[in-house]
């Protein structure tokens, strides 16, 4: 196996795994936080919004089974990428989305995909969704992973919560 890491923040890293999780070719998906500037921080400091960090999780995947434009495509499917303040009902700076690059070639790939991506919306909005170096991610604690499968009707709630959202 050849195993490569993607990051992406899409706002709560709940609703992020499952998308990502479901598919051969992807190995794990760890939740956590990345960009921000305290060191090893608690969910507890992450979700006030001021550390900087945003939530985000971290893809493992095969890249002879499952390309990073691939997870492009799911990442895109299901945020807002024209959203600044946060994700659905998840507001604030901890909520935002962003692709962490780990090389020049998710970076370039990223920026085509984002470009192409404004193209086709004809909106008057710019896409919202930074493209930044990958930086330290610090895993988050034991309970916020594979919420999906721990908590199924909680998660359920979630995705009900954020396809009403913009109704």
């Amino acid at each position: 196996m050849n195993i490569n890491t993607a990051y992406f923040a899409g706002g709560c890293f709940w609703c992020m795994t499952k998308p990502f999780d479901t598919f051969d070719g992807i190995e794990k998906v760890t939740s956590g936080y990345m960009g921000g500037h305290t060191e090893n921080p608690t969910y507890e400091e992450v979700k006030t919004g001021t550390t900087g960090h945003l939530e985000t999780v971290k893809i493992e995947y095969d890249v002879a089974l499952f390309s990073y434009h691939k997870l492009l495509e799911i990442f895109f499917s299901v945020i807002n990428p024209l959203d600044e303040g946060g994700q659905f009902q998840d507001r604030g700076s901890q909520y935002q989305t962003a692709i962490f690059y780990s090389n020049k070639d998710q970076k370039k790939s990223a920026e085509e995909y984002i470009e192409k991506l404004q193209d086709s919306l004809n909106a008057d909005k710019a896409i919202a969704t930074r493209i930044l170096p990958a930086s330290t991610f610090y895993e988050a604690e034991a309970y916020h992973q594979d919420f999906y499968k721990k908590n199924p009707e909680r998660y359920a709630k979630e995705q009900q919560d954020r396809a009403n959202y913009y109704k």
